[in-house]
């Protein structure tokens, strides 16, 4: 089966899938001007846009890499990521406090599914 990927450039693809599993690069949020709570629901969304666009949902997600620039945000993002991921369904995951790309970025989630 061939490697897909999508929204590709030169340095990285938001999404690649091989076999049964889909890969999302770390999603931050487009509107760096939210606080950290705004931030995480509008990287969910992306990543279910995407997840969308790769023919699943978050119920498919397998695992989750959550990175924080300041770890006093954790409360903030896991009030939104608790509601987003369905019961029954929450995936292994990592959360990291980090320097991110850019300073106005607070919050970048990653995650691999499964088709």
């Amino acid at each position: 089966m061939p490697i897909q990927r999508f929204n590709s450039n030169a340095r990285m693809s938001q999404m690649v899938i091989h076999k049964d599993f889909v890969f999302l690069s770390g999603q931050v949020a487009d509107d760096t001007s939210l606080d950290p709570a705004g931030q995480t629901t509008q990287i969910l969304a992306k990543i279910d846009a995407l997840l969308d666009q790769a023919g699943c949902d978050k119920t498919a997600i397998l695992s989750a890499t959550i990175w924080l620039a300041d770890h006093n945000d954790f409360g903030a993002m896991n009030e939104i990521w608790d509601a987003w991921v369905p019961e029954g369904h929450a995936p292994a995951r990592a959360c990291v406090e980090s320097a991110l790309a850019f300073p106005q970025y607070t919050v970048e989630i990653g995650v691999i599914a499964g088709l």
